[in-house]
């Protein structure tokens, strides 16, 4: 408790040299300005800065933190950031140091894997916790899987084979084990466990609006089936169950991509709901709930918490409006709240 209170008192007074230093370098740039003995400079600053926080601060944050404040003092800096967080970046090869004695900011470390290219980004990150996996996907068709250590376990390029769809979003299949992405119009099951030089995988194709999201619907009841779910441009909720028997009955022998079976769209039973009049943002199933949840910036139905077995019928669905819409949300099992971002 004494130490909180010291903490509170240190920011304090560090908080007012900072005010300190925006009025005086606001009137020097104003004809107010006089010279006077009040005058911040850097060696005042950090000796003042050290006096209060002691080695919890490093140079670096110190001078980095002063630079911001003299060069636009309406924009100023963070008090975090004295401490060095939002601002470091730690190289892989870096041994742990000593927490910080403010804030316990974990190690950083940096994949050297190029994951993507250039003029590319990641469009979804999903962990797998029960196989110790993280799965990411970019936009224009790098699947990878990284393993426990975070090194590179997988990667294959869809791209290479694809026209020029961006994918939209991914999540893992885990009963069947594969990764599951969408583009604009299909959708992509990758075997992650096949060799690198010999992908596999399945293309599911057309899908008539662009799909925008996608979700897997865990359930235990099977271990030779899952179930997704997608959203699209127009407000609809698809829901899709893929079996193991799938991968071999509805192959279509006319048109392969790479080593990717092209499957037909039209000979899977896809039921669909229209739940908002405007595009489907993100789509995520509570298992805890047996309810899956979707938002959209419609300001009607703005967000949607309801059971999979809505999408097939058309009783009412639990629906909430919030002006603008919603942009992203989650659940928390602990407190047993949804929040809503909009």
């Amino acid at each position: 408790a004494l130490e909180s209170i010291d903490f509170k008192n240190a920011l304090e007074q560090f908080q007012n040299l900072v005010e300190k230093m925006v009025i005086r370098k606001t009137k020097e740039t104003s004809d107010m300005y006089t010279k006077d003995g009040d005058q911040i400079d850097y060696d005042k600053f950090y000796t003042t800065t050290r006096t209060l926080f002691g080695s919890a601060v490093k140079d670096q944050n110190v001078q980095a933190f002063f630079r911001k404040i003299m060069s636009n003092p309406d924009e100023r800096p963070e008090w975090p950031e004295i401490f060095g967080c939002f601002t470091q970046e730690r190289d892989g090869t870096s041994s742990p140091s000593k927490e910080n004695m403010v804030f316990l900011v974990s190690e950083k470390r940096q994949i050297t894997h190029s994951v993507v290219k250039r003029k590319d980004l990641i469009k979804g990150i999903v962990k797998v916790p029960l196989l110790h996996l993280t799965v990411t996907v970019s936009q224009r068709g790098v699947l990878t899987v990284f393993n426990k250590q975070r090194k590179s376990f997988f990667s294959y390029s869809f791209y290479f084979h694809q026209d020029t769809a961006w994918i939209t979003g991914c999540d893992f299949l885990p009963n069947l084990q594969y990764v599951v992405a969408v583009t604009e119009s299909t959708v992509i099951l990758w075997d992650y466990k096949s060799k690198e030089s010999k992908s596999d995988g399945f293309v599911i194709k057309p899908m008539k609006n662009c799909l925008l999201c996608v979700c897997t619907v865990t359930m235990a009841d099977n271990l030779a089936k899952d179930t997704i779910l997608m959203g699209d441009d127009r407000g609809y909720v698809y829901l899709l169950t893929i079996t193991s028997d799938d991968f071999i009955m509805k192959q279509s022998k006319a048109e392969k991509v790479s080593q990717f079976k092209v499957m037909d769209s039209e000979s899977f039973d896809i039921p669909k709901r229209k739940l908002h009049d405007d595009w489907v943002g993100k789509i995520k199933y509570f298992s805890a709930l047996k309810r899956f949840g979707s938002c959209s910036t419609d300001r009607i139905s703005s967000f949607v918490l309801d059971d999979i077995k809505r999408l097939e019928d058309q009783l009412p669905v639990k629906e909430f409006s919030v002006p603008r819409g919603v942009n992203a949300f989650t659940y928390c099992g602990k407190a047993k709240v949804i929040v809503t971002g909009g």
